[in-house]
């Protein structure tokens, strides 16, 4: 039997079939006056002819869920909403017109969104106006006259604010251009630095943002002390303006290895997001650093030390590396989590959470 099994085995080989994919010899039958040695009929059935040996995939069970009756809870959850840099401010056209450095179509979006977000907390992170004429750079006639434009503009803003978030409570950071403005008194005019009206001690200077701007009649808080200015969400969440620049979109990182909380930040005009983890007492704790972009223009008309002017002093076209957006951040002001959502606005549009925000017909830039 042996002698056989080895002569089969030894027949399967000359005709290039492997042993192994028979699954059974049914019959060896010689052929007429034939032995093994010689040409044999071997009947015998595959090894895949009652299916493979494994499970065969296939569809997974039927599954029947019952129609949910549970009504939709309302969620606790507050909201806050971020508008970063703005740099309220103009220039003079040829023809006469102040035109605006800031977007107006960008700021219309960015208001429409906010009413419909309806927030219980607003936070402006600073660079609200730009007040070129105040600053330490060299500025050309065009942009000279024009603060008073400026703080008209941004009073007009503070309306438009509480208009969009009636219950809010909003908070004005200052930043590094609001300041120039108290700089520029004690570099010029120290003597009317700090001065109020009169028997009114506890109001706020004369020559200041808030009092320029009527932010106490529209309720908006104000908070000076660039860079120390800032604003927490929750005790795991601030919001400054900053005073960190880095290229290539590293700004986040910086702020990732000096910040021990999540921070939301402006000052770069860019939109920003970068997330670390790392071992705590309690377990793993991820800090978020954040920048929504800016409400500015982005095309060259903010003077800056990568812009132009041509020989009269207006700017010229440029692409800036800035990005517009905004930011809506539920927040859970018990257990102190919170979601951060970043907006995108391009162009006079933005889309928020399915629905379409595009600027009022005739927001242009021009004053």
């Amino acid at each position: 039997m042996q002698r056989q099994l080895g002569r089969i085995a030894a027949l399967l080989n000359s005709q290039g079939i492997d042993i192994d994919e028979i699954g059974e010899v049914t019959q060896v039958k010689p052929t007429t006056r034939a032995t093994l040695r010689e040409t044999s009929l071997i009947q015998f059935s595959p090894k895949w002819e009652n299916g493979p040996e494994w499970p065969v995939i296939k569809q997974g069970p039927v599954v029947r869920i019952p129609v949910s009756k549970v009504q939709k809870r309302q969620s606790k959850w507050a909201q806050c909403f971020i508008f970063p840099d703005i740099q309220i401010g103009y220039f003079t056209t040829l023809t006469g017109q102040l035109e605006p450095i800031h977007d107006e179509r960008a700021i219309d979006v960015a208001l429409r969104i906010c009413t419909d977000v309806n927030p219980d907390l607003v936070v402006l992170v600073g660079d609200n106006l730009d007040l070129a004429e105040l600053g330490k750079y060299v500025v050309t006639p065009a942009y000279q006259r024009t603060t008073q434009a400026t703080i008209d503009r941004a009073t007009l803003l503070g309306a438009q604010l509480r208009k969009a978030a009636p219950n809010a409570k909003i908070i004005w950071l200052a930043g590094n251009h609001e300041e120039r403005l108290p700089k520029y008194l004690l570099m010029n005019a120290s003597a009317s630095f700090g001065l109020k009206r009169g028997n009114l001690p506890n109001s706020w200077p004369v020559m200041s943002v808030p009092f320029l701007c009527r932010l106490d009649e529209v309720d908006i808080e104000y908070r000076p002390g660039y860079p120390a200015a800032h604003c927490w969400i929750t005790p795991e969440l601030r919001v400054i303006h900053g005073d960190k620049v880095a290229s290539g979109g590293s700004t986040a990182h910086k702020y990732l290895s000096s910040e021990k909380v999540s921070v939301i930040y402006g000052h770069i005009h860019r939109r920003e997001w970068a997330e670390r983890t790392r071992d705590d007492f309690d377990g793993p704790r991820t800090v978020m650093a954040a920048s929504p972009g800016c409400l500015c223009r982005v095309d060259g008309a903010i003077p800056s030390v990568k812009g132009g002017i041509d020989l009269d002093g207006r700017p010229l076209k440029r692409t800036e590396d800035w990005q517009q957006g905004i930011a809506v951040i539920p927040y859970d002001p018990e257990s102190g989590k919170f979601v951060y959502e970043q907006v995108a606005i391009t162009d006079g549009f933005a889309m928020y959470r399915g629905k379409e925000y595009e600027a009022s017909a005739g927001t242009n830039h021009l004053a």
